[in-house]
């Protein structure tokens, strides 16, 4: 949009369907995978978003090839893949995260990598450490250059790689580079996210042999190559979330079409228990508000626990609920800054220093604001935003929904980076948007 913010007038219901599309999280990390051959790859039940577009893009300045058959069908091709200056993929957008994990398929393919450093949203240190330590552990050296790294191996070698921590982002980069590695890779510690499943199903789809196994062991047998895949990704459970709460929030209804209960458990228990109905069909999941609304404990951590992607707008629906909540945040030490927006707002959030959850965690000891002490139920009113990152944004559109007045929300575009048409959906909703 050419000045970057909308206008919400709040105070109306939401009613109607909205229809999600594949997970943002796991459609990027697809097309990356895309790389490991030289074969035609096909994704299906893309969303029309722009980390989409951005990594298109980045695919692109390697040498591939992206081609939109459809509305939501691509077609990818990497056998012309090609080395290029670790600045060329940043000047793609300075912001993204994905350049880091071409390391893996760009190694297993040519030899060497060229990455820029990691970009992102501004919710924690998301430090490139598990990523490099990985590289090295698989037979990679690796030297930090200007803006990047240049990483090389003839050959990366099985190894037993234990993480410190289940990121999401060191498993993948694990995944993509030890495929095509020689010999067994154990990886301990990993996520398992769903978004994670499902890039090893594409990667098993491709040729791949990986097993999960309990306590968060996977093993990768390398192969000597991969072929192409045609696949549908996973719903995005984060969004199917977000509009969950939007009706809670607002008093109204929707069903969100392509919602799956299998990797929303978590989130529909905690929805229940604060109040918030909901009926499971085939095709979807329809959301409300119920009778009552309690308030609630929540404390954020990998899967299958709370994510912490769903925090941001699940404080929203707990601003709304009599009593006070708490939510403890243990995956980004730094998730709470876009509650100065809220108080502005009318919200009655303080935030916290200690562990105010079930346990202390990894932040506890090192002064990072991590727990809210959130008080309700208090009305907003409307004001000036400027969106701060992706789920935040939407955060501040579900209290524009519920505020009193016109809100003005800068910024707007982060939101257009993990939520397909989002103004289109709010209109058909009934919200007053200009």
């Amino acid at each position: 949009m050419q000045n970057d913010s909308i206008t919400i007038t709040g105070g109306k219901p939401l009613h109607g369907t909205v229809e999600i599309r594949g997970a943002k999280n796991s459609v990027s990390k697809i097309m990356v995978a895309s790389l490991l051959t030289e074969d035609n790859c096909v994704l299906r039940n893309v969303p029309s978003i722009r980390d989409v577009k951005i990594v298109s893009e980045m695919i692109s300045v390697l040498g591939g090839t992206v081609e939109q058959v459809d509305k939501t069908t691509y077609n990818l091709n990497a056998k012309n893949l090609k080395l290029v200056d670790p600045e060329k993929l940043r000047s793609v957008d300075k912001k993204s995260r994905i350049p880091i994990l071409f390391a893996g398929p760009l190694l297993a393919r040519m030899g060497e990598a060229y990455v820029p450093e990691l970009g992102g949203c501004e919710i924690g240190k998301r430090p490139v450490d598990f990523h490099l330590l990985a590289l090295e552990q698989l037979g990679a050296k690796i030297e930090h250059v200007e803006k990047g790294f240049h990483i090389r191996a003839k050959k990366l070698i099985g190894s037993k790689i234990k993480l410190p921590y289940p990121s999401v982002g060191a498993t993948e980069q694990v995944l993509l580079a030890a495929v095509l590695a020689l010999g067994t890779t154990e990886l301990s510690g990993a996520a398992i996210e769903p978004e994670i499943i499902d890039l090893i199903s594409v990667l098993q789809k491709m040729g791949a042999i990986i097993s999960v196994d309990t306590d968060r062991l996977i093993t990768i047998v390398g192969v000597k190559e991969l072929k192409g895949f045609d696949h549908t990704p996973i719903p995005d459970r984060l969004e199917a979330a977000s509009w969950a709460i939007a009706a809670a929030v607002t008093n109204g209804k929707i069903f969100v079409k392509n919602a799956r209960q299998a990797e929303l458990m978590t989130f529909l228990n905690n929805f229940r228990l604060v109040g918030g109905e909901f009926e499971i069909k085939n095709d979807g999941i329809s959301f409300w508000r119920g009778k009552k609304l309690s308030p609630i404990n929540i404390e954020t951590n990998v899967y299958p626990g709370f994510a912490t992607d769903w925090q941001q707008p699940f404080s929203i629906l707990l601003t709304q609920t009599p009593g006070v909540s708490i939510i403890h945040e243990t995956v980004y030490e730094n998730r709470f800054d876009y509650v100065v927006a809220l108080n502005k707002m009318g919200a009655n959030i303080k935030v916290h220093e200690n562990c105010l959850g079930g346990s202390m965690c990894r932040f506890g000891s090192l002064h990072h604001i991590h727990s809210a002490v959130i008080t309700g139920p208090t009305k907003f009113h409307g004001e000036e935003i400027v969106i701060p990152d992706l789920r935040a944004g939407f955060a501040y559109v579900i209290a524009a929904l519920a505020a009193e007045g016109k809100t003005i929300l800068k910024n707007i575009s982060l939101i257009e980076r993990g939520y397909e048409n989002f103004l289109e959906k709010l209109q058909d909703l009934n919200a007053e948007v200009e």
